[in-house]
């Protein structure tokens, strides 16, 4: 079996022969044979590696190679917290005034509905409602409540026509929101008769124009039918309220 020992340097360096290339060798202390140098033509020195025959030499570095092709994309991360607000820019600077908008452009309302039903007196104020359209103009009349409702703020003119009932009391308002602007009245008759009531009001954006029954004393009441209808009531918009232009400074 063969091994190898570790020798002193200074033993190899009185060797005869000796090793030239220990003795070039710088901060070598010791040297690592085989003992039977016909059988080992490699020995390893703890110096410097290529200092001896046998020693393991680097590899040169290569060329550098072609790049790859690109990866795949990796999942998304998750998003960041949100970073502070800026500080405020400069103002800019005032713009141009804009076109003058068409001349011809109309806002438009109108109404005009009936009730093919006569109606009593039950309480001491009570609702007129009606039943038949004949305009109802972007529907701005609730048949439901009989109520019309201002989406365009303006002057209005309104009409009621209604046929009195013998030997009745006839007693309507006509209402906006909730105060009582007008008074259609006709005293008990032996002949019935057709009652008229017109004005007009100024109206603002929500406003509610509608008729109310008024019972007094006397039991009240107003004539209609299925064939021919007696109750009307009209309204429609004559001029559109005018939007006040900012002056400008």
């Amino acid at each position: 079996m063969i091994s190898c020992a570790r020798i002193p340097l200074a033993v190899l360096l009185l060797l005869p022969g000796g090793f030239p290339e220990v003795q070039e060798a710088k901060r070598v202390t010791q040297v690592c044979v085989c003992c039977m140098p016909s059988l080992c033509s490699v020995f390893c020195l703890s110096g410097p590696q290529g200092s001896f025959p046998g020693a393991k030499t680097p590899p040169l570095p290569g060329e550098k190679g072609e790049m790859g092709e690109r990866g795949l994309e990796g999942l998304e991360g998750k998003s960041g917290e949100p970073g502070r607000q800026g500080s405020h820019g400069q103002k800019g600077q005032k713009g141009q005034v804009g076109p003058t908008g068409h001349s011809c452009k109309q806002h438009y309302a109108a109404f005009s509905i009936g009730r093919s039903k006569p109606l009593h007196s039950l309480d001491y104020y009570q609702r007129v409602t009606f039943d038949t359209e004949f305009v109802n103009l972007y529907k701005h009349f609730n048949m439901f409540t009989g109520s019309f409702f201002c989406y365009v703020p303006g002057i209005y003119f309104f009409n009621l026509n209604v046929h009195t009932w013998n030997y009745k009391e006839t007693y309507l308002h006509i209402m906006k929101n909730e105060d009582q602007v007008a008074i259609l009245y006709s005293q008990p008759s032996e002949r019935s008769i057709m009652q008229s009531q017109s004005l007009m009001l100024d109206l603002l954006e929500g406003d509610e124009v509608w008729v109310r029954m008024f019972k007094r004393e006397r039991e009240n009441a107003i004539y209609s039918e299925e064939s021919d209808i007696y109750i009307i009531f009209n309204g429609h918009l004559i001029k559109p309220a005018v939007e006040e232009t900012p002056v400008q400074g």
